[in-house]
């Protein structure tokens, strides 16, 4: 009797084991190195990001330091209409995050937008940082919350190792 109860406990101890490492494996992040102009999926979308430059804003939108400019072309990879903001996008250096800002500084600017089934659309966006010409600079993708992605993609923009 003593033993069936040991091989109950030990069944249970070893299938409690089994589903906690699943469940760790599904949703343990799944970083993604890339330099600027490479494709890169996150989610169900596939993303080049291009570094465009620095600029001091216009009347309207100033930064307090200086605006890093980034291209952006997504393409919506799966069957259903999905949705990209510009709360995907940051930077973070010296351990601070630097979001996006829209400014409106074209018609690209990016706010939010909807990407159809197969269809790719050119968007910008600028993070207002203290810029060194010197120094590295990654921008962080993470997928929106209804992508149910575990895909983070880290694009190096500026003095990139090949």
């Amino acid at each position: 009797m003593a033993r069936i109860g040991l091989v109950l406990v030990l069944g249970v101890v070893i299938s409690i084991m089994a589903v906690s490492m699943y469940m760790y494996a599904e949703n343990k992040i799944n970083i993604i190195e890339v330099n600027s102009g490479d494709k890169v999926k996150v989610g169900p979308v596939e993303y080049t990001i291009t570094f465009e430059g620095t600029h001091k804003g216009d009347k309207e939108t100033m930064p307090e330091n200086t605006f890093v400019h980034i291209g952006i072309v997504a393409k919506n990879i799966s069957e259903e209409r999905t949705s990209m903001s510009e709360d995907q996008f940051y930077i973070i250096e010296d351990k601070t995050k630097y979001e996006a800002v829209y400014g409106e500084f074209s018609s690209k600017d990016l706010l939010s937008e909807w990407l159809e089934p197969d269809k790719a659309i050119e968007k910008t966006t600028q993070f207002d940082i203290p810029f060194d010409e010197e120094k590295q600079y990654n921008v962080i993708i993470r997928p929106q919350k209804d992508q149910a992605s575990v895909d983070t993609a880290v694009v190096c923009i500026t003095n990139c190792e090949q």
